[in-house]
């Protein structure tokens, strides 16, 4: 919202742009992104490439990125003092290391183009005019010689352009605005969450993380690699949160409970492992089997893993049979975990369902339901992977409709 504002305020110096902000203070999700250090975009340069990291929205997205991309939004903070850093996994933050750096520039910009601010004002309803324009009814508070203390009065605003950049619809009344100018919202499910598993070998385990592995839900045919964190009350990381950003719809249908397979060795399969098993059996026959554990596991994990497959620890190479050398390659290639729920990722609010994109122009980001509405951001059924993806969206759909409103 603050960015399409603000390109609406630069493009035309002489129309009158308002920021509405229901709450007490401005730009709070962008204060609590990436930790506090706000994980403003990703360092993926090809739009093509770039829009493959939406499991809803890639497609709408495709033409909004070669209009404004992560370079774009690279070179426009870099324009008003704002240098950002590319980290080792293509995020990119402020050289600061502050949210707060990323909350300036956009008041300062904000106020710099004369868009006027406005806090504790949520917008009761919206009327479209006969004529073309909208009524809207805002909430306000009154002073003390009007009435008593913190009583709330209705005010009456008008505009020949809206926008709704109100965020990810995290409950069904969210969408209620877009629904009353004839919109349809896609029912809203979480997108990015970690996984609870009730395992207790796993949960000896919490503090643990894995540079790589495969998780999947064969059920589902969703799999994904990356990192992966052991948690006391489940899994999360990198590989977890892509996989409910895929699946996001069925994991929710399935009432978060399905069967999680975890391969700790996903360049390996369970031959490969059977032979670097019986290789171990001739090099170190007389080794615990728990002290010796599989590059490139750590020995934690290792451990706990020969446990959960049912060796004893008093277990020496030489002695381990056939069975248990079975058993032991297969948890390390397909650990079956049943999860029993979900958990939010940290600062992360990320939903999938929204308005519908064929509502919306995405040349102009203005409805195809009711002419002079423009959307910007989570508000439109778009959701990304975890990396800077969700932010990469607002800033590309904020500045083009921001310029078509100006238009």
């Amino acid at each position: 919202g603050f960015f399409a504002a603000i390109t609406c305020a630069e493009s035309s110096p002489r129309t009158r742009v308002t920021i509405l902000e229901r709450g007490s203070r401005f730009l709070d999700k962008v204060r609590i992104s990436g930790g506090g250090r706000c994980n403003v975009t990703h360092a993926c340069f090809d739009p093509q490439d770039l829009a493959v990291r939406y499991p809803r929205g890639g497609k709408a997205l495709l033409g909004p990125f070669r209009k404004f991309s992560a370079a774009d939004t690279v070179a426009w903070f870099e324009s008003r003092g704002v240098r950002l850093k590319t980290e080792g996994d293509g995020r990119m933050f402020p050289v600061t290391d502050t949210s707060q750096t990323i909350v300036d520039c956009l008041m300062n910009s904000a106020r710099a183009a004369g868009v006027t601010m406005q806090l504790n004002r949520p917008v009761e309803s919206l009327v479209r005019r006969a004529g073309g324009g909208f009524d809207i009814a805002v909430t306000g508070v009154r002073s003390q010689l009007q009435c008593e203390p913190g009583e709330r009065s209705l005010d009456r605003l008008g505009c020949d352009r809206l926008l709704l950049a109100t965020g990810g619809c995290r409950a069904a009344a969210a969408g209620n605005l877009a629904v009353s100018l004839g919109h349809k919202i896609e029912p809203p499910v979480p997108s990015l969450f970690t996984f609870q598993i009730e395992s207790p070998w796993l949960r000896a385990l919490s503090g643990v993380s894995v540079e790589n592995v495969e998780v999947s839900v064969p059920s589902m045919k969703l799999c994904e690699r990356g990192p992966l964190l052991v948690t006391h009350w489940g899994v999360s990381g990198p590989a977890v949160l892509k996989l409910s950003a895929w699946g996001a719809r069925r994991l929710h249908d399935a009432k978060y409970r399905f069967i999680l397979h975890v391969n700790w060795l996903p360049d390996s399969n369970e031959e490969l492992v059977l032979n670097e098993l019986n290789a171990r059996r001739q090099s170190h026959p007389a080794r615990l089997v728990k002290n010796l554990p599989v590059t490139p596991l750590s020995v934690r994990l290792w451990e706990q893993i020969v446990q959960a497959a049912g060796i004893s620890g008093e277990t020496r190479w030489a002695s381990l049979s056939r069975r248990e050398a079975h058993a032991l390659a297969r948890h390390l290639v397909r650990s079956e975990f049943p999860v029993t729920g979900k958990s939010l990722n940290k600062e992360e609010f990320v939903t999938c369902g929204g308005v519908r994109l064929a509502e919306v122009d995405f040349k102009t980001l203005e409805s195809r339901v009711c002419p002079g509405l423009f959307f910007a951001g989570e508000l439109l059924d778009i959701d990304a992977l975890t990396g800077g993806f969700n932010f990469q969206a607002a800033w590309t759909t904020g500045f083009i409709a921001g310029q078509s409103m100006a238009a």
